[in-house]
């Protein structure tokens, strides 16, 4: 039988109803023929209560033992979707992420897989057995308790998929796919039929919440399909992307065409400046304390007057008061951190084979009286640093000019 993994957000095991819910879908898709891997978030926002629960305690959590509770989350999701699949009558296995052979390196809160070594769900696979998998964790090769970051059950699935030779991974959320810009902030997105790996990729380091942009690398690299779907969706049929977003090696769009817009607002941005050493201490030193910059700009003007710049999530930096200390203390006069801005991105396919996309959003968010403080490109990517408390406005302006309206094409 072919192998199907499915993965199953927060949301859709808030609450015992759903995870009874989610093992009535589990149990269909092993009736029509599968042998079936789930892999679960934490119930609802257990992951955002534990942390909170941690910040009381300290301001500055140490990363290891915030692994040791955060971790905990998972657990009781996999042990009790593994009963409700048990009281429907199936057989029902629960690992962690460490017995699942998910093997990462040794940074913790943000740790990134190096290796799956599935042998106890391959034999559990074979007995039969629906093996029930904690997302967001594994084992580093030291032994330690690791987690993934935000989105970490995305990759352990796709990862884990990869490691069994699945024919698809399904991400089942509350959402019904991906969409051109967050519903919430712009009423007229759409669904996104289908998507590449470079650009899902693209959009989930933009800020796009659905797919976790590691758990895409593992895609690309093994021609695994993602199927991005709602919990409460029919299994995928012979159009699987009637109901869903289908993450597959090409997408079908004219080359220079906007795919989705996306924005982040929980960010900082780092300047540094002065000669090369002064600004190889700074990067030293985020490598340190494993603090990840999204983006990194680096300008030489001359002996003693180069520049840095680096983005940064606050969204795997839980000791921040700790960071902006040291900072000061370490680099006075050469490094300052500016707060309240926010980055918005254009994402396709051969977005920047000319210079025009990057002329028309910049002209759009200028005739919004949205002045950006800088401009970043990739080839998949336009990313605009701006006030944050006009992101919003940015979205919704740049969604109407490349998606709502007719645009030209671009070489």
């Amino acid at each position: 039988m072919s192998i199907i993994v499915q993965k199953y957000g927060g949301s859709s095991v808030a609450d015992v109803d759903r995870i009874r819910t989610v093992a009535d879908r589990v149990m269909r898709t092993r009736a029509a023929g599968h042998d079936v891997a789930v892999v679960v978030s934490a119930m609802g926002d257990t992951t955002d209560d534990l942390l909170q629960l941690a910040k009381r305690v300290s301001a500055n959590p140490d990363r290891r033992e915030l692994d040791m509770l955060l971790s905990a989350g998972e657990r009781i999701s996999m042990a009790l979707l593994s009963m409700a699949i048990r009281e429907l009558g199936g057989d029902a296995i629960s690992f962690t992420g460490s017995q699942s052979g998910i093997i990462t390196n040794d940074r913790h809160v943000d740790a990134r897989i190096i290796e799956v070594r599935p042998f106890r769900v391959q034999d559990e696979l074979a007995r039969g057995r629906v093996v029930v998998i904690a997302g967001y964790q594994g084992v580093s090769y030291r032994k330690e308790v690791t987690t993934l970051g935000r989105g970490g059950s995305d990759t352990t699935a796709v990862a884990m998929a990869a490691a069994l030779g699945a024919e698809y991974c399904e991400i089942c959320s509350d959402v019904d796919g991906v969409y051109t810009a967050d519903p919430r902030v712009v009423p007229a997105a759409t669904r996104i039929g289908t998507l590449s790996y470079e650009e899902t990729q693209e959009l989930a380091e933009a800020g796009a919440r659905v797919l976790n942009a590691q758990a895409v690398e593992f895609a690309k690299a093994k021609g695994i399909a993602i199927y991005a779907r709602a919990t409460a969706s029919a299994l995928p049929g012979s159009d699987p992307a009637s109901d869903g977003t289908v993450v597959r090696r090409d997408a079908p769009r004219t080359p220079g065409a906007v795919a989705g817009v996306a924005s982040e607002r929980d960010v900082f941005v780092l300047q540094a400046h002065g000669d090369h050493a002064q600004l190889t201490a700074v990067l030293e030193w985020l490598d340190a304390r494993s603090t990840a910059g999204k983006q990194l700009h680096v300008a030489a003007f001359g002996k003693g007057s180069d520049g840095l710049t680096a983005l940064i999530s606050r969204e795997n930096l839980h000791d921040e008061d700790r960071f902006r200390r040291d900072l000061a203390s370490r680099f006075a006069g050469h490094a300052a951190l500016v707060d309240a801005v926010g980055a918005v991105s254009v994402v396709g396919a051969g977005i920047n084979a000319t210079y025009a996309n990057v002329r028309r959003g910049s002209a759009m968010l200028t005739e919004a009286g949205i002045h950006p403080h800088g401009v970043a490109t990739s080839s998949f990517r336009i990313s605009w640093l701006i006030p944050a408390d006009r992101l919003d406005d940015a979205v919704r302006r740049l969604h109407r000019g490349f998606l709502e309206q007719s645009a030209p094409r671009v070489p």
